[in-house]
């Protein structure tokens, strides 16, 4: 019988909007490393900086025949909607860097701050947040929880991040509920991205890619 050779794992590269996110990019990193090679560059930045890096800099380069996904981790809020179209034609360049199958990119939104997101691993909630007092109320309703907690810290974040089952859950609550709004679909298309991103609703996206995560452990 012929030996099986053992599926290399995905490679992903995560572009984050902060250091908070940063700091939930490192306990993925960790906590699925025996089934993805996931990276992050050591400085923020989104779609600008992912295209300068893999258009520009040899190392991104040559890591494109190799790379599976492309991952954008961020907050949306009103400001954001204007810049939806120079944004699909980056995602649409990072996709055609390789050809069959080209790069998959994913949207990580979050409403507003990331410690909505964070709040998902405790209870299911979606208030408006929509000003800096909503941000504001939210990051102290975490504190609540999770003591200590400041942006960019990894120990709390890490924290809070093992319960990241219970805000899988959460999360995929959050979109279904946008259902009587009009949200054109659930699934993880461009016409439902561009909807997120320019509804000022409450939601994430960013279980999905926890979903993919897990689902490599049972493949």
């Amino acid at each position: 019988m012929p030996r099986q050779m053992k599926k290399s794992k995905p490679l992903i590269y995560i572009f984050c909007e902060g250091e908070s996110e940063q700091c939930y990019a490192q306990f993925l990193k960790e906590e699925f490393e025996e089934v993805a090679a996931i990276k992050y560059p050591p400085k923020t930045g989104l779609f600008e900086e992912a295209r300068d890096k893999f258009t520009k800099e040899p190392r991104y380069k040559s890591a494109v025949p190799a790379t599976d996904e492309i991952w954008f981790f961020f907050d949306v809020e009103e400001s954001d909607h204007k810049h939806w179209d120079s944004r699909t034609k980056i995602i649409d360049q990072l996709r055609k860097l390789r050809k069959k199958p080209n790069i998959r990119v994913r949207l990580l939104m979050t409403t507003g701050c990331i410690e909505y997101w964070l709040m998902l691993h405790y209870q299911m909630m979606a208030p408006a947040i929509n000003c800096t007092a909503d941000k504001e109320r939210i990051i102290n309703q975490l504190k609540q929880k999770m003591p200590g907690y400041k942006k960019g810290d990894f120990e709390t974040t890490e924290k809070i991040a093992r319960m990241y089952q219970t805000a899988v859950r959460n999360g995929a609550k959050t979109l279904a509920n946008l259902l009587p709004d009009g949200i054109p679909t659930l699934e993880d298309t461009d016409a439902r991205n561009h909807w997120l991103h320019q509804s000022s609703k409450t939601f994430t996206t960013v279980q999905e890619a926890i979903v993919y995560l897990e689902s490599l452990k049972i493949v």
